[in-house]
């Protein structure tokens, strides 16, 4: 009995485990070569980068959901976009790692792709910028959709966050596709970072000789009757110089939309510019003295020096 056991465990040992150890070490690249320095794939191998990619896949999908569990639905989404090319970058290092423990010379892999990779980076350097500047929006959620920014002189109500642009929707109703490096290496504007009002004013001068107070009195009036213009704060009115040719006032006020503050604007002249006239006070352009004298040999030279106005 023993010995039909012993018997047994032979043949298991170098015909089963023989065959399954022949099968694994079955060369699949190169076909042919007997560099001992070259890359050699066995069977064997790639069943563990194989296996090795499943545990990793299942790995990553665990982090993910430990990751999001808490975030928002935006937000979400944002990560997932974000951790998928995480995801594609530690694919490959574990292959890498595979091959290298199963005792695959990955040097001369890397050797022949060092020239590509170099070529890659110059390539997708700004690519990658955008990339990074994504991760900091998302991170440090310096932007959000719905809010009112201004970059370039242009003022815009941001739409969509992706991985590499973020879309503005501009005042004229266009879409400004900007890349995501530009929020980390320009000057941004957010109107509404902090809160949803902001300030903003009209300017407008009146003739030396106007009352002022009275100036004054008329402007928060208009203020208060227009539409858009929150109650509290309440606006007020600074007197900003005594101009060339005009006094020079300032309406301050705040809006709860900036993306609509021209147009408020532009109704808040119409009703100044309308009272103004009610109560006669005039709002001046400039004006010069003009004073021209002429030669003695001037034709129809005048008799006296000529001073328009």
């Amino acid at each position: 009995m023993q010995g039909k056991v012993e018997k047994v465990k032979d043949v298991i040992e170098q015909d089963v485990w023989g065959l399954i150890q022949d099968f694994l070490n079955i060369t699949i690249y190169p076909l042919s070569g007997n560099d001992p320095n070259g890359m050699h794939i066995t069977v064997g191998s790639l069943l563990l980068v194989i296996f090795a990619f499943l545990i990793t896949t299942v790995a990553l999908r665990l982090i993910r959901g430990f990751l999001t569990r808490k975030l928002e639905e935006n937000d979400k989404l944002k990560f997932i976009s974000v951790f998928k090319f995480i995801k594609y970058l530690v694919y490959v290092i574990v292959i890498i790692i595979t091959l290298s423990s199963t005792g695959v010379n990955i040097t001369v892999l890397l050797t022949a792709s060092a020239a590509l990779f170099v070529g890659l980076g110059l390539a997708l350097q700004e690519l990658f910028q955008d990339i990074i500047g994504g991760l900091f929006i998302i991170v440090d959620k310096s932007l959000l959709v719905g809010d009112i920014v201004e970059m370039d002189g242009r003022v815009g109500r941001v739409i969509d966050i992706k991985l590499r642009t973020t879309r503005v929707l501009t005042r004229d109703d266009k879409v400004m596709i900007i890349p995501n490096h530009k929020f980390i290496s320009e000057i941004l504007f957010n109107y509404t970072q902090n809160h949803r009002s902001t300030r903003e004013f009209v300017k407008v001068g009146v003739a030396y000789g106007s009352d002022t107070e009275k100036v004054q009195a008329i402007l928060l009036e208009c203020a208060r009757e227009q539409t858009g213009i929150v109650k509290k704060p309440e606006p007020f009115v600074l007197f900003e110089d005594f101009g060339d040719s005009s006094l020079v006032f300032s309406l301050h006020f705040f809006v709860t939309d900036s993306f609509v503050d021209p147009k408020i604007k532009s109704q808040l002249r119409f009703k100044i510019d309308a009272k103004f006239r009610l109560n006669n006070i005039t709002i001046p352009f400039p004006q010069r003295d003009v004073h021209m004298i002429y030669p003695a040999n001037f034709p129809n030279n005048p008799s006296n020096n000529e001073k328009t106005s």
